[in-house]
């Protein structure tokens, strides 16, 4: 019975929760953008015009082709089609999202929910680690990360986990001192209930709202993040269909060819736009200090 009422006010909750947020004009569209997104990503072979310019395929005849019925974006320097390969740089720009955001959230999470639950020695080792690497900016150590371990896309997606785990341990360590202090903690702890069983089943459980925001935020820094390593040369490396790359190849030749720096430029800012978007709405939602009812 006590399961079945825990349930009813958990889908209470989920239903207000997708009601505030399908109240949001700006959120709701945002979300629509980021399912095409998606679709995009995982159809790209049927919707791009030319899948193999995206590959390896060149045509040095069509070469910085302006845009036309035949290639809608335009061509780029070695005559691939500037559209399909934006298609397949959102592959490139979600993967890279969620597989950052992933990691770095469930090592941060597990870092502090054991610093703030366990305290002591413990918690300051693990914290003071925490300090150290976020004294630096994120994007200029995961400059540093990526220059050392060479450029690639791999290593580009390693130096931002080193980068943003951090800010996840920090947060859920502050959720964690918090939560190990309401009674069915303290009766748990009484029983004997094993430190890690309690974090995984209460504290991690708990303490994921602020967690949820802070990586629905991330994601568009993410994406930003990869395509300047990529702009660098230290992220993805030719002939990948990355945006940041795309960028940084057509500078040279943007006064003849501006639409080969225009259309993977645009993709970048619309993806970066709609990920802060839903971050915000989902920070509006998830959190009692701001939801709207």
């Amino acid at each position: 019975m006590l399961n079945k009422e825990i349930l009813r006010s958990k889908w209470k909750e989920f239903k207000l929760s997708a009601y505030l947020l399908n109240r949001n004009l700006l959120t709701r569209i945002s979300m629509i953008v980021l399912l095409l997104l998606i679709l995009s990503a995982i159809f790209a072979p049927m919707l791009s015009p030319y899948p193999e310019d995206a590959i390896n395929a060149t045509h040095p005849e069509i070469a910085l082709q302006a845009p036309s019925a035949a290639h809608i974006f335009g061509t780029d320097e070695l005559g691939r089609d500037i559209l399909s390969k934006t298609i397949y740089g959102i592959r490139i720009s979600l993967s890279s999202a969620l597989i950052t955001v992933f990691f770095a959230m469930v090592v941060g999470t597990l870092l502090g929910a054991i610093a703030g639950s366990v305290g002591g020695i413990l918690d300051e080792i693990i914290m003071r680690i925490t300090d150290i690497f976020l004294s630096f900016p994120s994007l200029l150590l995961a400059i540093v990360i990526a220059a050392f371990l060479g450029p690639s896309l791999e290593h580009a997606q390693m130096a931002m986990v080193i980068s943003w785990w951090p800010w996840y341990t920090r947060i859920m360590r502050g959720e964690a001192i918090s939560i190990k202090e309401r009674q069915y903690i303290k009766a748990a702890d009484t029983i004997g209930t094993p430190k890690l069983i309690s974090i995984f089943k209460h504290i991690i459980p708990n303490g994921l709202s602020p967690i949820i925001i802070q990586a629905s935020q991330d994601m568009g820094a993410v994406v930003l993040t990869v395509a300047s390593l990529g702009f660098l040369g230290l992220g993805a490396q030719p002939p990948t269909p990355e945006w940041g790359l795309m960028v940084s190849t057509s500078k040279s030749y943007f006064m003849n060819a501006w639409w080969y720096t225009v259309y993977p430029g645009a993709a970048i800012f619309i993806t970066v736009l709609v990920f802060n978007v839903i971050g915000d709405g989902l920070r509006e939602v998830l959190d009692p200090k701001t939801r709207k009812i």
